[in-house]
């Protein structure tokens, strides 16, 4: 079966040999809103489309990580359930838990891509390879970024990037057969 998504081959060039993903949580995994409960509890809403994805890029040998301004129990349970083993919480400054991730992962900034929305994700964007943001990204961050997805961040940009990554590492055709072949 042939793949439908066709994508420019000047950006693809670009998003060879990524091994690493920087992804932002809120504007990027989710919608970008939060909603707290009566307690004082955050709720996050995640798309399924943006998880599969997720889970495709490790099939692939390309690492998922997560830099966060933020901690919450229902994020760390997504992405526990995704299998996301590198991820930091609750931290600002992102550039250095992106610096420890790439040594413990023995990778350098050429194999890294990043998805962010806001100024705090530029340092990130402007260091990776490969720069990537939501449609609804801050403007400052859109125009910085190699590749502007064509959807939001919660609803589906994140599965825009990894089928990138994917197409530009030639594993998609072969990891899409594996649902499409008898």
């Amino acid at each position: 079966m042939r793949a439908a998504l066709q994508i420019d081959p000047a950006l693809l060039l670009k998003a060879q040999g990524i091994r690493v993903v920087f992804f932002d949580v809120d504007g990027v995994l989710t919608d970008g809103g939060l909603l707290f409960t009566e307690s004082g509890e955050t709720i996050k809403r995640f798309n399924t489309l943006d998880g599969h994805g997720l889970k495709l890029l490790q099939k692939a040998g390309i690492t998922p990580a997560v830099i966060t301004g933020r901690d919450s129990a229902p994020l760390r349970t997504r992405l526990r359930a995704l299998g996301i083993e590198h991820a930091h919480f609750g931290t600002e400054d992102k550039h250095p838990a992106a610096v420890q991730t790439l040594a413990k992962l023995g990778l350098d900034w050429s194999q890294a891509a990043a998805m962010g929305d806001d100024w705090p994700d530029l340092p990130l964007l402007r260091h990776a390879a490969f720069a990537c943001a939501p449609a609804n990204a801050h403007i400052e961050v859109r125009t910085r970024a190699d590749y502007v997805c064509n959807s939001s961040g919660g609803h589906g940009a994140v599965r825009e990037l990894c089928d990138l990554l994917l197409v530009a590492s030639s594993r998609y055709a072969a990891l899409l057969d594996g649902y499409t072949q008898p």
